[in-house]
């Protein structure tokens, strides 16, 4: 797990990075947070299987996650109606994370 919690860890940062360095350019940088998502490379892995379960149970919405519920963010992300946001972590997990 330590290289896959790194690698989000640097996301996070280089979406902010790159939004301070691109802004003045008007190119906006904003990353998407999944929460874990019962995906068919997660499904083909039992050990992964049983991880979800458990987090579903520190999930407000407590149900599996799926590729589906990240579409409605992803689409607002490239709309429109986030031109004036950059720099953000968009976190769409069913509430298991709050800020």
């Amino acid at each position: 797990m330590l290289s896959y919690v790194t690698s989000k860890g640097a996301v996070v940062a280089m979406t902010k990075c790159l939004a301070r360095e691109l802004g003045s350019a008007g190119i906006r940088a904003n990353c998407l947070a999944p929460g874990f998502t019962m995906s068919e490379g997660v499904k083909d892995q039992p050990e992964w299987v049983e991880a979800g379960k458990a987090t579903i149970a520190s999930r407000c919405l407590r149900r599996e996650q799926t590729p589906d519920d990240l579409t409605g963010a992803l689409e607002y992300l490239l709309s429109a109606d986030s031109d004036f946001m950059t720099g953000q972590t968009m976190i769409v997990d069913g509430g298991s994370v709050m800020h």
